[in-house]
This record gives structure tokens, C-alpha cells and sequence, in this order.
């Protein structure tokens, strides 16, 4: 029986209140364009990032993957970062139904792509080379321990993408977690991006769904491959009422998420056999290492006590997120402080 899920914030239930306005959601035919309120979602979607349009989708690897396929075309090439979430986690979608290349660079620890590895990674124009077409971005940063870029830094690399004549998309899965932890507006972090993704079911706590923004002729491109992928959805506006919720009411309560994420990385830092910093930690991921080939072991453990967190090898992961109370946590930690010493 599951007591804590630390597994992900992707665990999340909706609230009360995105319950009640997806049974009062007003709905049409998305297909048609006239679902009312997913019309709404999307307008506001793109507000908030500073973009024309947005469009809804069903995940977040539904939405990069739209959203690569309306960059770049079969053949292309695309540079990603070599820890990113779309090179590493997305089961190679772009690869198989785009036909595109994707060109890993070097990452460095906090999630940050040095624009001059950027530039040199965009190949001269040669018939025996795929032409780079577009580069993608990762804000949080997930294999960083959700480090968040700031706005700087996104310009930087952004830049270095356009001055190559390259398309820069964004994927934005916790977008919001950046702009808590950095305390701007998202739309700063998104400002010279031509496209990004936000995932309405991690720290949002929606149900399902992400959006994608960029102008209007990249979104009607988008909504064309959307369609092509089988997910023209009918009357979602049931689904996309808890987007609209969630906008408005739960990014600002990641902050307690960030600071439970600290928390627990502090506690850790004091038990036998874990590798953590808390300086690290910015946001509601908490990566952390364990002796060589115990990870799995640990999260077995875990388990058995109602614990459920990644396991691996020798680095774990816990992300802290809404509906998980004080005492959940506290519980979580001294079921991991008994395991580590069983286990040493």
C-alpha cells in the first residue's frame, strides 16, 4: 500500500476545485475549434509565456514531439543536450516518426549548454551532413535535480541557437518551477524561445495534458502533426477546466514544494551512505547518490514501508509535489534513515 509517492510529481490528483470546474466545464468539439474552454486554456497558456498562440495536448512528449516535427523536417538534424529529457526519456519518438537526427552536446552539472559548444555543433553546409535545423532547451533542468536557468543564461543559449540561423524550442515540463524558484514571470524564461512546452499534470496537479506556444502559424503547423498523431480530441474541455484552474492557483504554492524539496535534502545529507548537496537543490527535485548497485535494494525497502520513490543503481530521485503533507515526509525520511543503516 502506497502511504508516500515521491516517485514523481506526475502522481498528483486534481484539487477540489479543478474537480468541481471539470464537472461545470463548458465544452465543444476541440477538433472544430470550438471547445470554449480549451480555447481559454490555450489563450491564457500563451499569455502567461508571452507567445501568440498555444495548443493542448496530451503529454508532455506529445508536445516537444509536435512541436520538433513543425521545426524540423525528415533528414534534419537536431541538437539536444546530452542529459535532456527528450534525447533520454522520450522513447526515441523523434527519431522514429520524424525521421530527424538528434545531435547530443555536452551538458554541464547545473543543465546549461555553453553557447560556444552550441555553435560548434551546428554543421557547414554539406551534402554529406544533415542540416542542423533546431536546437531544444530543458527548464528545470530534470537530471540536474531541477535546476532552474535563469533568464540570462536562456538568452545565452537561445542566442547562440539564432546567430546559427537554428529554430530554439523549449521544453518547459516545470517552466513554472523555474519562475517560483527564480521569482520572475515564466514569460522572462520564455522570451527568446521561438516555441515552448508546460506540463499541466506534474506540479500543476492537473489530471493530463501539456500546452505548447509559439506564434500562430508554428501552432497551426503543431495542431496539423497533432491531428497526424492521432490526438485530435473532442469535447477535452472536461480536462483542459483543471488547466485553467491550476494557472491560477497552483504555481504559486510550488514554493512550499521547493522548500519541502530543501528539507528533505537537508535530512538526507546527515544519513549514513547518501551523497547529497542541499545548496543544489532549487526546486522540487531531490537527486541523490547511494553506495554502488544498493539503489534498486534501497527502493525495495522503501517500498515494503509504504515509501515509493526511482529507483537505480547507485542514484535515486524524489520529487516533492502538492497533496503530500509534513508528516508524509517526515515519515518518507525516517523510513530511508532505517533503510540506509539496515542496508549498510
Amino acid at each position: 500500500m502506497i502511504r508516500v509517492d515521491l516517485r514523481s510529481d506526475t502522481v498528483t490528483h486534481p484539487s477540489p476545485e479543478m474537480r468541481q470546474a471539470m464537472y461545470e466545464a463548458e465544452l465543444g468539439d476541440d477538433v472544430y475549434g470550438d471547445d470554449p474552454t480549451v480555447n481559454k486554456l490555450q489563450e491564457r497558456a500563451a499569455e502567461l509565456l508571452g507567445k501568440e498562440a498555444g495548443l493542448f495536448v496530451t503529454s508532455g512528449t506529445q508536445g516537444n514531439l509536435v512541436s520538433i516535427l513543425s521545426h524540423a523536417r525528415r533528414g534534419d538534424e537536431v541538437l539536444v543536450g546530452d542529459q535532456c529529457h527528450i534525447m533520454n526519456n522520450e522513447a526515441g519518438g523523434t527519431m522514429v516518426l520524424g525521421s530527424v537526427v538528434l545531435y547530443p552536446i555536452k551538458t554541464d552539472d547545473f543543465g546549461f549548454l555553453e553557447p560556444d559548444i552550441i555553435k560548434a555543433a551546428v554543421k557547414p553546409r554539406d551534402y554529406h551532413k544533415p542540416p542542423t535545423r533546431l536546437l531544444t532547451l530543458e527548464n528545470t533542468h530534470n537530471a540536474s535535480s531541477g535546476r532552474a536557468i535563469n533568464a540570462e543564461q536562456m538568452k545565452a543559449m537561445a542566442d547562440a541557437g539564432h546567430e546559427k540561423g537554428l529554430s530554439v524550442h523549449l521544453d518547459g515540463a516545470r517552466i513554472f518551477n523555474a519562475a517560483v524558484a527564480l521569482d520572475v514571470p515564466a514569460s522572462d524564461l520564455t522570451e527568446h524561445v521561438d516555441s515552448a512546452t508546460f506540463c499541466l499534470s506534474k506540479g500543476l496537479s492537473c489530471p493530463i495534458g501539456s500546452v505548447v506556444v509559439g506564434s500562430k502559424d508554428f501552432i497551426q503547423e503543431a495542431d496539423r502533426w497533432r491531428k497526424m498523431l492521432g490526438a485530435g480530441m473532442r469535447q477535452v474541455g472536461i480536462v483542459a477546466a483543471a488547466g485553467l484552474v491550476a494557472l491560477d492557483t497552483m504555481i504559486d504554492r510550488m514554493q512550499e514544494d521547493h522548500d519541502q524539496a530543501r528539507h528533505m535534502a537537508s535530512r538526507m545529507a546527515e544519513m549514513h551512505g547518501i551523497s547529497v548537496d542541499p545548496e543544489r537543490i532549487q526546486t522540487n527535485i531531490v537527486r541523490f547518490g547511494v553506495p554502488a548497485h544498493k539503489g534498486d535494494e534501497i527502493a525495495a525497502r522503501l517500498k515494503e514501508e509504504g515509501v515509493y520513490i526511482n529507483g537505480g543503481d547507485s542514484d535515486l530521485r524524489v520529487v516533492t509535489h502538492y497533496g503530500v503533507s509534513e508528516q508524509d515526509y517526515d515519515f518518507a525520511l525516517v523510513a530511508l534513515d532505517r533503510v540506509m543503516i539496515a542496508i549498510a
